[in-house]
């Protein structure tokens, strides 16, 4: 007869802490094990046949990989909502193990709500989207960094001139120099940081619109 073993996991970015709950039994801590994939598969090893346990972990900062490696070796995982885990009141005291163990108790009773999971094509479509943000974010900061710069120094661009056209980088690049090489080299790391950014912006365009 299959006796089927609630795992909860708390998952981060060196270890992982362990705790399973029997079907009809006591809820007991495994201990800590690293985040490796080769501890990962002695601990589905030393908890039996592979269709016993039910892992379960919070998503959070580590990601998938967890689950699909977990999937990978045959075991059942499901990644639940961590906003959506069920807190008493009062419990206030936070330990790796507590929350391994109020996991796999969770597990075991119903009360953990699953999220979707990707799989590595959607995960990677996700990472690259990231990736553009975050190069946006690094245009609008280099942008206000240089005119705040400019505005210091009292330099304005000539009538007719837009900010951050091709016009206005000329007119910096040409135009504007400073006595001080200190300042020179201000501008140049300024510029260089800038101009940068829409060609990094537009090779993300790129690769997001390829099939």
């Amino acid at each position: 007869m299959k006796r089927v073993k609630f795992v909860g996991l708390d998952v981060h970015a060196e270890t992982i802490a362990v705790a399973v709950a029997e079907q009809n039994g006591e809820v007991r801590s495994l201990g800590v094990i690293p985040n490796r994939e080769d501890s990962v598969r002695k601990l589905v090893r030393k908890l039996g046949p592979v269709e016993e346990p039910r892992f379960c972990y919070e998503a959070g900062p580590t990601g998938y990989v967890l689950y699909w490696q977990l999937t990978r070796m045959g075991a059942k995982c499901e990644v639940v909502a961590p906003t959506l885990v069920p807190v008493k009141s009062g419990d206030r005291v936070k330990t790796d193990r507590r929350d391994a163990l109020k996991l796999a108790r969770n597990y075991r009773a119903g009360e953990l709500t699953p999220v979707w999971v990707p799989d590595a094509a959607h995960e990677a479509l996700r990472d690259l989207v990231r990736a553009r943000e975050a190069a946006k974010k690094d245009e609008l900061r280099a942008r206000h960094r240089l005119n705040k710069f400019l505005l210091r120094q009292g330099r304005r661009p000539p009538m007719g001139v837009k900010l951050w056209t091709i016009k206005y980088l000329e007119w910096v690049k040409r135009e504007v120099h400073f006595e001080q090489l200190a300042q020179e080299a201000t501008l140049l790391d300024y510029c260089t940081r800038w101009s940068a950014r829409p060609h990094a912006l537009r090779g993300w365009m790129v690769r997001l619109k390829k099939p």
